[in-house]
């Protein structure tokens, strides 16, 4: 079993700066098959952006996606962990601060991303969140 988020967590950091577009930064997650990039500005973290926020924070109130921007709709000061900290310690964070992503941190530069999803596959990988997120995704369309 992972002890520490560095064991567990995704590596490398997948960006967008605070002025782009929603509809460039969903194109970058559409791409990269994720549901959430950090917001970003000479490497400090500004904020994450996810699919659920571009949603909920501009489309369903009828916002234009193209003008926008990231750090309009991101949730800014986000949660962080370092990538020594323990596992325990980040579901302490997403349980407390009710997210399911968690930047991750490494001398006040970003140095991946820890998803419930990477937990689930760590801590229990039997469980139906575990194989949800193992499983490739269909590419769509077609």
């Amino acid at each position: 079993m992972a002890d520490i988020v560095r064991d567990v967590m995704t590596p490398g950091v997948v960006a967008v700066r605070p002025d782009a577009s929603l509809v460039e930064a969903a194109q970058l997650m559409r791409a990269q098959d994720i549901g959430g990039v950090l917001v970003a500005a000479e490497g400090t973290v500004l904020g994450v952006l996810t699919d659920r926020d571009i949603t909920l924070r501009a489309v369903a109130d009828g916002a234009d996606p193209l003008t926008v921007s990231a750090q309009a709709v991101c949730t800014p000061h986000p949660v962080a962990v370092s990538p020594d900290d323990s596992v325990t310690a980040a579901v302490a964070l997403m349980r407390q601060y009710a997210v399911r992503r968690l930047p991750v941190i490494e001398d006040g530069r970003p140095v991946g991303m820890v998803s419930l999803g990477d937990l689930a596959v760590a801590l229990d990988p039997t469980s139906t969140l575990a194989q949800i997120s193992g499983t490739e995704p269909d590419s769509w369309p077609g």
